[in-house]
């Protein structure tokens, strides 16, 4: 029975073994399917790899397997160097293979600076191959100086900035700091790298705002640095599995990985996730990665997979759990497999290989993990062509992503104060209108209270952001200019109130889109003076009312005529036409008088002239009364109405003494300085008007709607306005929250919000009128629409007489007709008798 046992296991043992290598041979011989036709060559390959990194040892492994796969097609020979990381070694190393060893293809991480380097010397053949590995390089047509031979078994790294870019715009982050490891290569990858991201965010409105290329050595003390910078988005470009993980150790420790914070890191990091230790992964909770696409199943995969971390575990035991292979180790297979073939168009483990410019034309799809808990799960897909294929962002503010810290709210990837340490922000205290800004201070409390209509605009806005906002409000008793100066010298976080947008403020500050529109308007006494007019007595009517009484006029002269010349009345119609032009010139006048002189039978026509006596006297009456109004009653108008006049006699003005006022009248308008006057509160104003210190106010316009508001009796604006930026809130320089309070501020000017805290504002004065200009008595021109009754009944009488003197002309008419034919017929019997009488 034992040795049934045992005949059985062996049998098993010899049948999965059996199995294995057949379908192995299959796999194989479907890669090289004319390895009977083909005769073995030797090909001498030079490997150049960094064999001290996780990367380099998987590549090394890799293109082993493959040589060892597809021995039947080639006889392929590895002469491995190792670079240690070093441009200068990986140079030095390409130089000795090819004079010692004799390659014929080079491949490994070499870029293409250092293929340039070694052509300009003459030390490598023009003819020569190399295959480059490196996980990002520059394409050899962006350079002036190309490599025919050299292809770059890799995508451009435009894709990886351009999906980068892609999650920063879903997230409405507006600042980013790029990280990536400082090593012993060319300067102009750097350089390359840091262009190709501020490219693509420059897209989507957002900025690079540090760059840090960053040794191993100096990981710690560079990220205490940043640790004190206001951007919390952090973008690890390109670097080693190695740096990465000294990296995120020692931001843990700093308290980098906590709320508040973002880290992306690109595939050169994500790539390896199935590769490294738990403690790696504690470290990285939150982080968002891109992880580069790829079919993970498949026979050939598999079985790739399996003898790969047999492999790699047996040659680096210490690894040996964390064996599993990455996307660069297919990229390394997929080499060799290229040279085994002779062919660049395939399908390989890593996915379709073909080249085009000497990289490959498949374009990558990405997908965006998040790091939790004791792996990373995917949360979106990007392409090229469709973008994210997620809406990482919810309804309620939340995101499908875990950030630092274990929190689903979105960052704000800004320091923008929290509990502990808020913002402060300034609010002018000695404003002269406190209905914009008002600090109220109680001593017996020790207590300050802020208000007006500026805070309520900002809080409005700041309850639309997507984010909470901690501050606090601090009373500033400079200038508006000096409170500017201080958010500028980061003494203050930003400014609320009601601060004028100027250009030279804009170069300390930024601004937030204007709350309020504004401008420079002159505020004068009113006067009471008679209106004067050569041409006084026609403003009484309106256009539209003369027209009308003409017409009227003229209508019911041509009546009466045509229904009397339809009576038959020749004494009246004999010098009727000439009576008739003279009503229309004369009008009512003249229908009177000819209608006292001439003999008027017909009723119709009697009807209509009493309908029209009627009207003229009441519209009469009503045009003496206007005109009497016009010509007696004072009107108000502007005590001064020309700048000019207040320049040319040395008038002295009043403004707002700690405002921008002071200075723009004094350099813009040319107002003598001696001929401005500081005015501090908002009641002191009717004071120097009626003292006669000052014979003008200049006010930006919501402070002067303010002030009509509150003394609408005697006061006015007059002269032009001048136009200005409008009032908005201050943040320094690059400050995202500026953007954001900006699109606030449009959702709450949209939704009527900050119309109503206006009307609210200004409903809160002594006067009702928000205007003077609309307690000014305007001259009444009468229209037609008082008398529209009148004229409809004479237009009744007008149409009956009109109907009445039809009938009468048609019967005319037609009787006279009668006549004419009754005539002609005789005529023809008597031509007829004549006619017979003469044939006859």
């Amino acid at each position: 029975m034992h040795n049934l046992q045992l005949f059985l296991f062996l049998f098993c043992c010899f049948c999965s073994l059996s199995f294995f290598v057949e379908s192995k041979t299959s796999l194989i011989s479907e890669a090289c399917p004319n390895q009977d036709e083909d005769p073995i060559t030797t090909v001498r390959i030079g490997v150049v790899i960094d064999q001290t990194s996780r990367l380099g040892r998987e590549q090394k492994i890799a293109m082993e397997l493959a040589v060892h796969d597809f021995h039947h097609c080639r006889n392929l020979v590895l002469h491995l160097k190792d670079s240690h990381g070093n441009s200068a070694r990986a140079a030095s190393a390409a130089i000795d293979l090819l004079a010692q060893e004799k390659v014929d293809v080079i491949i490994g991480t070499i870029t293409l600076q250092e293929v340039l380097l070694l052509s300009e010397l003459k030390t490598l053949p023009i003819n020569i191959l190399i295959i480059s590995l490196s996980p990002a390089t520059l394409s050899p047509q962006q350079s002036p100086r190309t490599f025919a031979n050299f292809i770059q078994i890799s995508t451009p790294i435009t894709y990886r900035m351009q999906c980068i870019a892609a999650i920063v715009s879903r997230f409405r982050w507006r600042k980013v700091i790029l990280i990536h490891e400082q090593t012993n290569g060319f300067s102009e990858d750097s350089a390359y790298l840091s262009t190709q991201l501020s490219d693509s965010l420059r897209i989507i409105d957002s900025s690079i705002d540090h760059h840090l290329s960053v040794p191993k050595a100096l990981i710690e003390e560079k990220l205490k640095k940043l640790r004190s910078k206001n951007v919390k988005i952090f973008i690890v470009a390109q670097c080693s599995v190695e740096f990465a993980v000294i990296l995120f150790e020692k931001a843990k420790e700093l308290g980098m990985m906590e709320k508040g914070h973002v880290w992306i890191v690109s595939d050169a990091i994500a790539n390896f996730l199935d590769s490294v230790d738990l403690s790696v992964i504690f470290n990285m909770q939150g982080v968002i990665g891109l992880k580069t696409d790829y079919a993970e199943t498949g026979d050939y995969y598999r079985e790739f997979k399996s003898r790969f971390r047999r492999k790699y575990g047996s040659e680096y035991p210490e690894e040996e759990e964390n064996s599993s292979p990455s996307l660069y180790s297919l990229l390394a297979y997929d080499a060799v497999w290229s040279l085994a073939k002779q062919s660049s168009n395939f399908e390989g483990l890593s996915g379709r290989i073909s080249f085009k410019n000497g990289l490959l034309t498949r374009k990558p799809i990405f997908r965006i993990i998040n790091v939790i808990g004791k792996s990373y799960r995917e949360v979106a897909l990007w392409s090229t062509d469709y973008g994210l294929s997620e809406n990482l962002i919810q309804l309620n503010g939340k995101s499908s992503i875990y950030w630092p810290g274990g929190d689903q709210i979105v960052p704000i990837g800004w320091t923008l104060g929290d509990e502990g340490k808020p913002l402060r922000i300034g609010v002018p205290a000695k404003s002269a209108f406190n209905q914009f800004v008002k600090v109220t201070y109680d001593p017996g409390l020790n207590l300050t209270w802020i208000s007006g209509f500026s805070i309520d605009v900002f809080e409005a806005a700041v309850k639309q952001l997507p984010y909470a906002l901690h501050y606090v409000l601090v009373p500033h008793y400079g200038s508006y200019d000096d409170m500017v100066a201080e958010v500028h010298n980061k003494s203050l976080d930003a400014a609320v109130g009601d601060t004028e947008i100027m250009a030279d403020r804009y170069v300390y500050a930024e601004f937030s889109q204007p709350y309020i529109e504004s401008g420079l308007v002159m505020v004068v006494t009113v006067k009471s003076v008679l209106k004067e007019s050569r041409f006084i007595a026609l403003n009484a009517f309106t256009k539209k009312m003369w027209i009308q009484l003409g017409g009227v006029s003229l209508s019911t002269g041509a009546i009466i005529w045509l229904s009397e010349y339809a009576t038959g009345n020749e004494q009246f119609t004999r010098n009727s036409f000439l009576e008739l032009i003279g009503s229309i010139l004369w009008l009512s006048v003249t229908i009177i008088s000819f209608s006292q002189r001439e003999n008027i039978k017909n009723s119709a026509s009697k009807l209509v002239l009493a309908a029209w006596i009627c009207v003229v006297f009441v519209v009469g009456a009503c045009f003496t009364a206007v005109l009497s109004s016009m010509m007696t009653v004072p009107r108000l108008q502007p005590s001064v109405v020309d700048i000019n006049y207040l320049r040319n006699t040395n008038a002295v003005v009043g403004c707002n003494g700690n405002s921008f006022i002071v200075q723009y009248l004094i350099n813009v308008l040319r107002f003598k300085p001696e001929n401005v006057r500081k005015i501090d509160f908002i009641q002191d104003y009717p004071k120097a008007f009626e003292s006669g210190n000052i014979k003008a106010a200049f006010f930006v316009a919501p402070h002067a709607k303010v002030f009509l508001a509150e003394y609408c009796k005697g006061y006015t604006i007059s002269g032009p306005s001048f136009k200005l930026g409008g009032f908005g809130f201050v943040f320094p320089k690059g400050s995202p929250l500026a953007i954001d309070i900006s699109q606030a501020i449009l959702k709450v000017t949209q939704n009527g919000e900050v119309n109503a805290l206006e009307k609210n504002m200004l409903y809160h004065t002594n006067c009702t009128s928000s205007n003077s200009r609309e307690e000014e008595t305007e001259d009444i021109k009468l229209g037609p629409e008082p008398f529209s009754g009148l004229f409809q009944v004479l237009g009744c009488a007008i149409g009956f007489a009109f109907f009445i003197a039809i009938v009468r002309l048609i019967r005319m008419k037609w009787s006279n007709g009668c006549d004419l034919i009754q005539k002609v017929l005789i005529m023809k019997r008597t031509c007829t008798w004549a006619s017979l009488v003469m044939s006859e």
